[in-house]
């Protein structure tokens, strides 16, 4: 899938000298400078649109009329013009204010501050996102006369920064990952960027170079292409401050700490890291779904098992944040028609090219399956029922990153003894720390609060959904994004750092995303909904150009799903 040749060495160092450059005058930048960047590529995202996503779909062959496209018009254009909306608002506040303004009043609740992150001041957001809400929490020493840090005043130039250049190595698999980690590095920490395309993605390196022409030509970015050595020069090289890695454990410990095993655990052993500027991080998880027993009506069971389908599904299951393991009651006498409702939708829900790299001797080993049957390189989505920690370590100890969830069923007295131990199961049993969504029967929202809140307190994940995939945090820009804090590289589970993060909330702990158990009119990024596609591209063609008047048309395509 490979479309450039490798980078030479003298061509990162040509690039590596031109960031430079380019990082002095970013230090020196005012907002408005910063502003007109972002405005401008908004316009450049909008002119190549719609060649990046036939792109895409292209190359993980998606055909046309399939309601996968959607998605890569939602992970791709849609999204970075989100950002890129959401932090020109925070940087014009910026000029004129020392500090953003939030969308609603933080509160302190058990001595830790939670500030609304979603729906922001934007009236797009009320209305197209009706019941959907998120809430950062900080850190529980964080204070509420500095929910912003340093951050602000850096941006405002008081006093400027000094020059900075970082690496980021893209992400191989969503195409709005590497942009928008690459534009969090240049717009909020002040850092000219070498993005090095992943070599499973690298042919939308040229539509990226004309989406991000404006940074380009300021100096702030540039793009190189290659594999792994590529990557470790630039690493290594004294021009790069830091380095940002959006991937595997497996590709950031090779980085870190050495590709040969036996050094890697000497190293590790006595804390010699191969790279010691700053590293951050995110890298996956055994993303975990626990359903709390209780009565549901069929309608919130359907909308459920939808939203779980959907986020097995979604990018052919090829994401960080795809559901891996669902969490049952043992006793819930609802189980089994759940997870068959669950695999009937599946069933509906046509088989994807496996595109991503070893997916095939990921799914034989994931899946149980002696034999893969493949269909033209599709595989079929899995749901393995009652898997034992103990016989099938792996699926819990290891992301598969393939089209294969398990299903593993806890016992407890009651369903709140059950919210409990699915809490302390997620947290010990599971690896990972990026995201994990729970569902909630009304009745246990309502009288049982109290102990909802303390489980919420207790996971300890970066973005948590409440009867919602929690991977909608990442789409919506304004939540901070990455693994639950306290890693280190040694152990770095999930990663480290946040990206995205538009309202510039200093020491965030995690995001909880909570929404109805039902939604209307159904999501666009619900594999069942029947005309995705179109309401995508709507979507696009309102956040590269606002309009009021857009938004009939976004509601009648969003009624038809």
């Amino acid at each position: 899938m490979t479309n450039h040749p490798p980078a030479s060495h003298a061509a990162v160092d040509r690039a590596l000298a031109e960031l430079q450059l380019g990082a002095r005058r970013l230090a020196a930048s005012s907002l408005d400078e910063r502003i007109n960047w972002a405005e401008s590529c908004i316009a450049a995202v909008a002119a190549t649109a719609h060649e990046w996503v036939e792109a895409a779909c292209q190359a993980k062959r998606i055909p046309a009329g399939s309601t996968a496209r959607a998605e890569e018009i939602l992970v791709g254009p849609v999204s970075v013009a989100r950002y890129l909306r959401l932090i020109i608002a925070t940087l014009h506040e910026l000029r004129t204010q020392p500090q953003p303004r939030l969308p609603g009043a933080p509160r302190v609740v058990h001595g830790q501050i939670r500030v609304p992150t979603f729906p922001t001041r934007e009236l797009y957001d009320v209305l197209l996102f009706r019941g959907l809400t998120a809430e950062t929490w900080l850190e529980p020493d964080a204070a509420l006369d500095n929910l912003f840090g340093e951050t602000p005043a850096r941006l405002a130039r008081r006093p400027p920064p000094p020059p900075h250049v970082a690496l980021v190595l893209g992400a191989g698999n969503v195409s709005a990952i590497p942009v928008t980690d690459a534009l969090t590095m240049i717009l909020q920490n002040d850092a000219a960027v070498l993005l090095k395309m992943n070599p499973v993605n690298d042919y939308l390196g040229p539509i990226f170079e004309r989406a991000l022409r404006p940074l380009i030509d300021a100096g702030c970015l540039g793009l190189v292409y290659g594999g792994a050595d590529v990557g470790s020069y630039a690493i290594h090289h004294a021009t790069v401050d830091s380095v940002h890695i959006t991937g595997s454990t497996a590709s950031h410990d090779a980085i870190v700490w050495g590709a040969d095993p036996a050094e890697r655990r000497e190293r590790q052993a006595a804390n010699n890291p191969l790279v010691t500027k700053p590293v951050t991080s995110e890298l996956g998880n055994v993303t975990p779904w626990a359903i709390v027993p209780g009565d549901y009506t069929d309608a919130q069971l359907q909308s459920q098992a939808e939203s779980i389908a959907a986020s097995i599904a979604n990018n052919a299951s090829f994401n960080c944040i795809a559901t891996k393991m669902l969490i049952t009651w043992k006793r819930w006498p609802a189980r089994q028609r759940f997870l068959d409702l669950l695999d009937s939708i599946l069933e509906r829900i046509p088989a994807r090219y496996a595109y991503y790299p070893g997916a095939t001797e990921r799914f034989a080993e994931f899946s149980g399956q002696s034999a893969v049957q493949e269909n033209q390189g599709r595989l079929p989505w899995t749901l393995r029922r009652d898997i034992d920690p103990g016989a099938d370590a792996h699926l819990f100890q290891r992301e598969s990153f393939v089209c294969v969830a398990g299903e593993t069923a806890l016992d407890a007295a009651s369903p709140l003894e059950f919210l409990e131990r699915a809490v302390d199961f997620m947290n010990d049993q599971l690896w990972g720390t990026l995201a994990a969504a729970i569902t909630i029967p009304e009745r246990v929202r309502h009288e049982h609060l109290a102990e909802l809140d303390a489980a919420l307190r207790r996971l300890r994940y970066g973005s948590i959904g409440v009867n919602q995939w929690p991977g909608i945090a990442y789409a919506l820009m304004s939540p901070p994004w990455g693994g639950f804090p306290g890693a280190n590289l040694a152990d770095v589970q999930s990663g480290r750092g946040f990206v995205h993060n538009t309202y510039l909330l200093d020491r965030p702990q995690k995001t909880v995303l909570r929404a109805p158990l039902t939604m209307f009119p159904k999501p666009s990024w619900f594999s069942t909904h029947r005309r995705p596609e179109p309401l995508a591209w709507k979507l696009c063609e309102l956040y590269c150009r606002p309009s009021l008047w857009r938004l009939p048309g976004i509601f009648n395509q969003a009624l038809r799903g």
